[in-house]
Order: structure tokens, then sequence, then C-alpha cells
């Protein structure tokens, strides 16, 4: 069944060949990435007791469910490629659905991919005991390429040439990378509970007096403290709207994308809160607060209860991790500059479809290309801090669209309606809200720096509108 018409081929369109547990994966792939391995030490320093920090956990994923509730009512009104950025678009006009892509294309997904690649090549590299990082190579006019960099640009080309292949084959990969990372991130829950010497008194104790290495003061404690958590808490879950990019490649969208968003939202909180239970439940929490930047909790945790042989498993796992989240943002963030091509805001070539997999094959060379820029310049990590405020803020304004298609489309079929309309969605938006405002307060520089990127897309927006034109 095709859902939409290339720009060179009217007859040539996407094909809807995701299923319900594929949809299910990459909703749960995207999402578990590297924040319940990384986070508990920054949370605990931010909130001080383990009762806090996984309670933040908690808001944190009441609120990711509060979004996902209505974002299942908008991607069964609108099953399209592009999701979110078709949202947008159509509640608020073309020039906020074309910043929504143009954050995305040039600076949160593709610094997502390249952060992810990156990430995976250091992962590596601790497996192989510092091989990867020994690698080198020197190109004219260019430089010497460091071994983490030349591994992080072949991950994120290996993601690509496989989301090439047809839908149903990269579902298929995005559903046993899925599988595998389930089994590997209960596991080190359950093991933390079953095989470690813990203490359930740790959970009475605080983390004051941990070193809190590289973790702001104005960031530790009262009201700034619990918003810093939060944040830390939303970019471990973040990624959940990212399957309504492929809407309109999943089949029977009406049902499988509710069922898809809303048990990926609660599968990953209940693995959050359990991994993050057995974590107290090993170490004290100034313990914990003491961890070094650079090293995962969940390697410290899983060497109590498995020695020496932890380092590598944490990293094997972490690897996996990465890699199943790396495959899935690629897929689906290709589809918004596809969709933005489509709609003649963005490079008219990447609306094509390959004739032989059906699958925007020139989006994701396009978007390969650039994320390996970022990796190669190493900007991604300040981009991607920089984008978090300007994503959330976009995330609140696809929520609120609802009431807007509620009004205007009172009457256009709905598989599936918001559960706890208006006041889900409502609550939802002041918690955003609160967020933005305490980010606006604690980190100033980084939310004006993220405005300031979406604001340079308006030129372009102009350029493209006025050629099309």
């Amino acid at each position: 069944m095709t859902v939409s018409a290339s720009a060179s081929s009217p007859q040539l369109g996407l094909v809807r060949g995701l299923g319900l547990f594929a949809a299910f994966s990459m909703v749960v792939g995207n999402v578990i990435g590297t924040g319940v391995f990384l986070k508990a030490r920054v949370m605990t320093c931010n909130v001080d007791t383990p009762g806090m920090v996984i309670a933040v956990w908690v808001i944190a994923g009441v609120m990711s469910l509060l979004g996902a509730l209505t974002y299942a009512e908008l991607a069964t009104i609108f099953p399209r490629a592009g999701g979110e950025y078709v949202f947008i678009r159509q509640a608020y006009g073309r020039l906020w659905g074309f910043l929504y892509g143009w954050t995305r294309f040039f600076v949160a997904t593709t610094g997502a991919i390249a952060a992810l690649a990156t990430g995976l090549a250091i992962f590596l590299n601790a497996l192989s005991g510092g091989a990867v990082e020994a690698l080198r190579l020197t190109l004219p006019g260019v430089g010497s390429i460091g071994g983490i960099a030349l591994i992080a640009v072949a991950a994120v080309w290996a993601v690509t040439l496989v989301n090439c292949a047809d839908i149903s084959t990269g579902g298929r990969v995005a559903s046993v990378l899925t599988a595998m990372k389930l089994v590997l991130v209960a596991g080190v829950g359950i093991g933390a509970f079953l095989l470690a010497d813990g203490s359930w008194s740790n959970y009475a104790l605080s983390g004051a007096g941990g070193t809190c290495e590289g973790v702001d003061a104005a960031a530790r404690g009262g009201m700034a403290g619990i918003g810093a958590a939060m944040m830390a808490a939303l970019w471990g879950y973040n990624g959940w709207n990212e399957v309504t990019f492929v809407a309109g490649e999943i089949k029977d969208p009406g049902r499988a994308l509710p069922l898809a968003i809303i048990g990926g939202i609660l599968t990953v909180a209940a693995l959050y809160v359990t991994v993050n239970a057995g974590y107290f439940y090993v170490l004290p929490p100034v313990a914990i607060a003491s961890v070094s930047a650079a090293s995962p909790v969940a390697t410290v945790v899983a060497t109590e209860f498995l020695g020496p042989a932890a380092t590598s498993l944490m990293s094997g796992l972490l690897a996996v991790s990465v890699m199943t989240a790396l495959q899935i943002v690629a897929l689906v963030g290709a589809r918004i500059p596809y969709a933005m091509a489509q709609d003649g805001v963005f490079f008219r070539s990447l609306a094509r479809l390959s004739p032989r997999t059906r699958v925007p094959v020139r989006a994701l060379m396009a978007q390969a290309v650039w994320a390996s820029v970022l990796v190669l310049s190493g900007s991604f990590d300040t981009l991607t801090d920089y984008t978090i405020f300007a994503v959330l803020i976009f995330m609140g304004l696809g929520t609120s669209s609802v009431f807007i298609f509620r009004r205007r489309l009172p009457d256009v079929e709905r598989p599936y309606r918001t559960w706890g309309y208006p006041v889900v969605p409502l609550l939802f938006l002041l918690t955003a809200g609160w967020l933005v405002l305490n980010t606006l307060q604690t980190s100033p520089r980084q939310a004006f720096s993220g405005l300031g990127l979406v604001a340079l897309g308006v030129p372009f927006y102009w350029w493209w509108t006025r050629r099309d034109g």
C-alpha cells in the first residue's frame, strides 16, 4: 500500500512495511541509548537522594507518557512521512514546519547520529584494548584523522547502507537489535539485585559529600536541581516521538502507532526504574555521586558483582545499545528531509525514492554526509546541547497542535483519541513550560544559542520558498 508520491514519479510511493513489533522496537530501541547507564551520577548530584533520583525518572516517564498519549492521536490523524514535522506544519504553517525540519536535519538528528556513532567507536575502542584509537589516516589537504573519528564515520555509513534496503529489512534489523538490548539492559538491573552484595539501607542515605565532578553548583539541590535532573532524565527518554517520522510506512497505523508509542514508553520507564534502583541497591549514593564523569555508573555497579570482566561486558552492552539507537535514528531521521523536499522547502532531489527499495535513499545519503562532517568537526556535542532546549519547544508546539486540530478538524477520522483530553496534553505543556523557564534561568547561554540556531533557518526558508515560487 502506497501513501505518498515522489516528486519525480507520481506512481512511486512509500510502502507500509513496518508491523506493530517493528514500530514498538523503533520506540524502545531509539529511546534506550546511553542515558540509563550514564545519568545516575549527575542526577544524584542534582537531587541528592536515591528516592528523589528514582522519583525524577518516574516523573519524566509520566511526562513522556502524557506526550505519547497526545502524539498517538496526532499520528493517526496524519500517518505520513515526517510525523512531527507534518503536525507542526499543518498547525502553524510552512515556516514553523521548516524551522523544525531545519533544526532536526542540520543539528538535532544529524548531531545525535554523530554523537551515537562516536560513542559506539569509544566503546569499541574499550573492547579492543585501545586498537581503535591507534588507527590513523592522513589525507592530503585534510590532515590526520584519528581512529575514533574513522570508526564513527564508518558506523554512520554502515547503518545508512542497511537503511537503504527496503523498509521491512530496516524494521527487522531494528527488531533484532532492540530485543538484544532489552535482554541486556534488564540483565543489568536484575543482576544487581540477584548477584551483588547490596543493601536496602542505601536508599536512606544521601549523596552529600560526593565529588560530583563537572556538575554546576547552581544545579545542586532545590527546584533548580530537580529541573536539571528532569532535563537529564528527559534526555534519557528522548526519541519516543520519532517513530512518527515513519508513520507513512507503518501497517494499520490507527492501531499500531498508539500501541507502539504508549507501550514503548511504559516498557522503557519500567526498565529505567529497575536499573536505577539496582544501582542504589549496590552502591550508596555518595559513591555514585563520586563516580568519574568518564565512567558509566553501570560499569562501576556491574564490577561489584561481575568483577574485572564487567568493563568489557558493559562496553559490549553499551556498543549494542548505541548501535541499535544509531540504526533507528538514521532510518527515521531521513524521512524529515524527504517530507520537506516534497513540500518544496528543501533540496528537491531528496524527495526521490529508490525504484527498487521504495525508501528515500538520497535523503539517507545527505543525512549521512552531514553527520560525517559533524563527526570530523567534533562540534556535535556542543550543537546537540544547544538544541535540546529548542527540541523541547518544538515538542510543545507538536503537543499543543492537538487542540488546534480538535477545533479545526472536528469531523476527521480519529482511530485513537487522546486519553484524558484535554487534561493530559495540558499537563505535558505545563511541565514542558516549566522546564523551558528553568533552562532559561539556569542555562541562558545554552537556551539562547539553541534559539539562535533555529533562527538561522529563516533566511534559508525565504530562499527556498522564493525559488519555489
